[in-house]
């Protein structure tokens, strides 16, 4: 039985969770920030500007993309976790449908990734970059569809996991590559042909893509690299995949 009494449990406890863990929410704000301010402040002094764009502006929309990857995908540790406490298996022979659940983790993780994500985009100003109403609504919108996919990606993972260990393990294997290869510290069209292509079929890509068309709406190198259609189109693809996998696993899995 689908309900939404039940989703809305299930992110109401995840949001609780959240903001109860101190230290990851120390974590989630001074992460990003050390990003932004010591490696682009960093690479600032070596990297020349392009298009009027300084390379600490040009990684911002980089930084976003990661704060939305990490929230997202370590969202869905709260699976492993109540796998391996047992609360999974109340939810499990509860009335409700394993789409609910799927629907109740989905919603969660999305919501706290764009709740950070748009908390760092108090930052803008510190850096050059103009900040309104209309830029913050269309982050929100992208952040939104963006964290979507990955959380969904994330919660497909952790269906075939039963430990925190191996989640942990696995995601930070599958985590960095998609970091690096999604144009948040360096274009994509720099890198060698290989992994060129690899980058083609990462979500983030698309997703930091779709944020510099908002954030650094410039030609040249530093701007975005695909249009915006494009980055739409790529990443709804993948969250409706991702997600349609996540529920016919949680459907099938006992």
């Amino acid at each position: 039985m689908f309900s939404y009494k039940a989703i809305y449990v299930i992110v109401l406890r995840e949001f609780k969770r959240f903001f109860r863990q101190r230290g990851r929410l120390v974590v989630t704000i001074l992460r990003p920030l050390l990003w932004l301010f010591i490696v682009g402040a960093g690479f600032t002094r070596i990297v020349q500007s392009s298009g009027g764009i300084d390379y600490i502006q040009f990684i911002l929309p980089g930084i976003v993309g990661m704060t939305i990857l990490f929230s997202s995908i370590f969202s869905t540790i709260s699976v492993v976790w109540d796998r391996e406490f047992g609360f999974m298996r109340e939810m499990l022979v509860s009335p409700v449908s394993r789409v609910t659940i799927v629907m109740g983790k989905l919603l969660s993780g999305t919501s706290l990734s764009v709740f950070q994500g748009t908390a760092l985009l108090a930052v803008a100003p510190a850096v050059g970059i103009r900040i309104d109403p209309e830029r913050i609504l269309y982050m929100m919108v992208f952040m939104t569809l963006v964290s979507f996919a990955i959380t969904a990606f994330g919660l497909l993972v952790a269906s075939f996991l039963t430990s925190l260990e191996g989640f942990n393990v696995i995601m930070n294997f599958i985590v960095l590559p998609m970091f690096f290869l999604s144009g948040a510290l360096y274009p994509v069209g720099s890198l060698p042909d290989p992994l060129r292509w690899i980058a083609y079929v990462n979500p983030l890509c698309y997703g930091v893509d779709s944020f510099k068309h908002v954030l650094l709406p410039v030609e040249g190198v530093f701007g975005a690299e695909f249009p915006l259609y494009v980055d739409i189109i790529m990443v709804s693809i993948f969250f409706v995949s991702m997600t349609a996998l996540s529920a016919f696993n949680f459907e099938r899995r006992k």
